[in-house]
């Protein structure tokens, strides 16, 4: 099946990164009220941040330029997981529901990683 690509929702990556997105909200919507501009705020910045940068990524014209913004997404995705790990330690999620979200975290990484490959391919290519 070769499906075209004609926006930015149509990658994987950025699907995946949605769905993380709303369970993050979701998920930090249980944390203390005192969070709310703390790990709360920082966190949901963070996971828009990643399909943020696919968007504006995909929208470049030059590769370099996509490249430059799915690093952006890959550093933000390492900056959530740790974020999860300091959410998980202080008590704000049980270990199912860290390993749940951090399982997504990997997965986005993966995909934006191939997307980050298949990007450069057609850049050495072209």
């Amino acid at each position: 099946m070769n499906t075209k690509i004609k926006s930015f929702t149509d990658l994987d990556a950025w699907k995946k990164g949605h769905q993380l997105v709303l369970v993050i909200y979701k998920t930090t919507d249980n944390f203390p009220d005192k969070e709310r501009f703390g790990l709360t705020s920082q966190m949901r910045r963070c996971v828009v941040s990643i399909t943020s940068n696919i968007a504006e990524g995909f929208s470049r014209r030059g590769n370099k330029e996509k490249i430059q913004f799915y690093y952006i997404s890959l550093g933000s995705i390492t900056e959530l997981q740790n974020q999860l790990i300091i959410s998980r330690d202080i008590g704000f999620l049980d270990e199912k529901t860290f390993k749940n979200i951090a399982e997504q975290t990997t997965v986005v990484q993966k995909i934006v990683n191939g997307l980050i490959r298949a990007t450069k391919n057609n850049f050495y290519n072209s």
